[in-house]
């Protein structure tokens, strides 16, 4: 007798291989059987008749380290067919960090993440884990976050890290792995991580590699003095030379301002020639430009100190001033058109660009960015405006389309669902990928090789023990979707909207969507 019988679909196991008819059966969180079912009995049978049933998505990305402990449905997720997602990306997240770090950090990030309760325990991976275990629809995997790292050994100040410090720190990055981290991860445009020197990394990442845990890495373009050939591609690809460790980059593609397959290959190319001396792997999501917090447009003296002192500058008059001018002297093209999607006290705003505020008030890009991180307590979040020209949009498809069709790549949707106007990467990376790309670009690779990229590619790199394929013993994370009807719906002027063509989710061997409606259970696991 099975718990869950899905009948007559075609199931793609996740390898690459063909996809298969066969009946799948799942008993007490594991896959009991894949075949011939038609005499087995289930408690709940699925007709997938017609249907894809695939192993659940794998999101190598996702920000959502804050929001699942305030919606732990998490229904933007969920929906789209992702069963794990990876969290602590940028390094930035809560753990390692005693009680007075981490409400500081909270709500520096609060931007970012949003504003979990102020009473959990983040003081090492372990806790951090167990406020996610079977307490999320979803499965969780931790990067540990250098942010963390180092505010808990140096505060949050512009100081290296080195000697006893630097042993502190290389001892919480061991130890948070021993405690199931699966890497440690950092964001070279954040702080304080950016306030890092090449050589600090190497050291964190050579504990990090003997400790079984990768390096995930969002390229550093702040402090560039402070980096190895000034930061970037060269950076990471030295860290990973000098330490040992498998290097993982995040959100790797062509933008913009550089689009096309030549450009791409290009790009890429350092990468590819130092594989053979830097096991590296790579990440993307399918749309032509990002989201972030606010936060981050302050200049590193600005940043120094953490929120409290963020916060008495931007109150003091003279020194908002300050600042403000700071961050009139950047691209205007850049601040133009930053378009504001989270702003919980002025939900009025959201949805409107720097350009739109400056010209209804009269103040500078720097005022308005000041004087909204203030009357927000630093939690405001923002994305950029996508090209108008559909040409562009064509190009950045097939860039991306290269780049997924590669072995060494995976999707992190980069996901942030916080605010009334998040980046549509929040409700659709998956499904954008599946339907919209894979049915207008046929020719670049399969169905089956686009899942192996949502699911085993990301399981085997980030050491998710049994998940990522459809097999006999593994845990039942599946997705049952229509691949002639699966296509995201979020857009970027109504991008809270969910997928359509993905009946089914499965985790854990739970419900956790049925008949495309959530069912509130949270069977997710902290993995691996």
């Amino acid at each position: 007798m099975f718990d869950i019988i899905i009948k007559n679909g075609t199931v793609i196991d996740g390898s690459g291989n063909p996809g298969v008819k066969a009946d799948l059966g799942i008993k007490q969180q594991k896959i009991e059987a894949i075949g011939d079912l038609s005499d087995a009995q289930g408690s709940n049978i699925v007709d997938a008749t017609g249907l894809v049933v695939s192993p659940g998505f794998i999101d190598t990305h996702a920000h959502s380290d804050g929001v699942l402990l305030t919606d732990p449905q998490h229904a933007s997720g969920i929906r789209q067919g992702i069963t794990t997602e990876i969290l602590g990306q940028d390094g930035l997240s809560y753990a390692p960090l005693n009680q007075k770090n981490y409400l500081m950090y909270r709500q520096y990030l609060s931007g970012l993440l949003g504003m979990p309760p102020p009473d959990l325990d983040m003081s090492n991976v372990t806790a951090f884990r167990n406020n996610y275990h079977k307490k999320c629809a979803v499965n969780t995997a931790y990067c540990v976050a250098h942010g963390a790292i180092r505010i808990e050994t140096v505060g949050f100040n512009d100081v290296p890290l080195l000697g006893k410090d630097l042993e502190n720190a290389k001892t919480l990055v061991r130890e948070s792995i021993e405690q199931g981290a699966v890497a440690l991860a950092t964001g070279m445009s954040y702080y304080p991580n950016s306030w890092s020197t090449t050589e600090e990394l190497i050291e964190l990442c050579s504990t990090a590699d003997k400790a079984g845990g990768l390096y995930v890495t969002h390229l550093r373009d702040v402090n560039t003095e402070r980096g190895f050939e000034g930061g970037g591609v060269e950076e990471a690809l030295e860290i990973g030379r000098k330490s040992g460790v498998k290097v993982h980059f995040s959100h790797f593609r062509t933008t913009p301002e550089d689009f096309g397959i030549m450009s791409a290959k290009e790009k890429i190319s350092l990468i590819d020639k130092a594989k053979t001396e830097v096991d590296s792997t790579l990440e993307l999501y399918p749309y032509p430009v990002g989201s972030s917090f606010a936060i981050m447009t302050l200049d590193s003296i600005s940043q120094n100190g953490g929120t409290e002192a963020i916060l008495d500058r931007l109150q003091d008059p003279v020194k908002r001033k300050i600042v403000a001018k700071l961050i009139d002297t950047y691209d205007s093209r850049s601040l133009d058109h930053l378009v504001f999607t989270n702003l919980p006290k002025n939900q009025d705003l959201e949805g409107m660009s720097v350009m739109d505020i400056c010209s209804n008030t009269g103040m500078t890009r720097g005022q308005v960015i000041c004087d909204l991180l203030l009357k927000e307590d630093l939690q405001v979040g923002f994305r950029s405006v996508p090209p108008t020209s559909g040409a562009i949009w064509r190009h950045l498809m097939k860039d991306q389309m290269y780049f997924l069709s590669r072995p060494d790549y995976m999707l992190g949707s980069d996901q942030i669902s916080l605010g009334g106007f998040p980046h549509p990467r929040a409700y659709g990376a998956f499904p954008r990928f599946l339907g919209r790309y894979l049915r207008q670009l046929p020719d670049i690779m399969t169905l089956e090789t686009m899942i192996n990229r949502f699911t085993h590619n990301a399981a085997e790199r980030f050491g998710l023990t049994n998940r990522g394929l459809l097999k006999e013993g593994y845990f039942a994370d599946v997705v049952v979707f229509n691949p002639d009807t699966i296509i995201d719906t979020a857009t970027f002027d109504d991008p809270k909207q969910f997928p359509i063509g993905i009946p089914h989710v499965i985790v854990n061997g739970e419900f956790a969507v049925k008949d495309e409606s959530c069912t509130g259970i949270l069977a997710g696991h902290a993995v691996p």
